[in-house]
């Protein structure tokens, strides 16, 4: 089960999300896993290298848009992690991969759900593992669990300014909570 949610009466009170380990065929409603694992691969440049193909389908709703590459530095949250925020991206992917094998927190709602609390699951990557969101997937920014660089692909749009599809949902504090088990 990936949420509880503890009631008083009809009432509410809040939502405790349950991380389950990343694996693609529970993804699929989200987005892509990034990882070698089970990825079609050949040599490349002579024999000198293995490429590990189409890992991830990047989009982007945008004729007049670009994609960027950028390196996120990112630094963990205090625990327990209270959700106050999500976002997305309706129109464009985004994706995150950890360049120095820091694993990180994943929490996201389907696209084209609602952006509710009861919608929502979490999964924690294993430090090999990125992720592409699909347009529209509700996601929480990125929850590190140890500091380290970030590669992150989405778009822009036309213009010399940063110009993103964007969206997001705010909740009170103590609504979510995300507490990381003890390995």
């Amino acid at each position: 089960m990936d949420l509880l949610i503890l009631e008083f009466g009809s009432i509410v009170i809040s939502v405790l999300l349950k991380v389950a380990p990343l694996t693609r065929e529970a993804f699929v409603p989200f987005g892509d896993v990034i990882e070698k694992q089970g990825a079609q691969v050949f040599a490349t440049n002579g024999g000198q290298a293995e490429r590990f193909h189409d890992l991830a389908r990047l989009e982007s709703g945008r004729a007049d848009g670009l994609a960027l590459i950028s390196i996120f530095h990112s630094r963990p949250f205090p625990m327990p992690l209270q959700v106050l925020l999500m976002e997305r991206h309706p129109i464009s992917s985004q994706a995150f991969i950890p360049v120095n094998g820091g694993r990180f927190i994943v929490i996201v709602g389907e696209a084209g759900l609602p952006p509710t609390k009861e919608n929502f699951r979490s999964f924690v990557t294993n430090g090999a593992q990125g992720v592409n969101y699909h347009p529209g997937t509700w996601h929480h920014p990125l929850i590190v669990l140890e500091e380290g660089d970030y590669l992150v692909v989405d778009h822009t749009g036309p213009g010399p300014e940063f110009d993103q599809d964007y969206e997001e949902v705010l909740f009170t504090r103590g609504e979510i909570s995300l507490q990381i088990p003890r390995e």
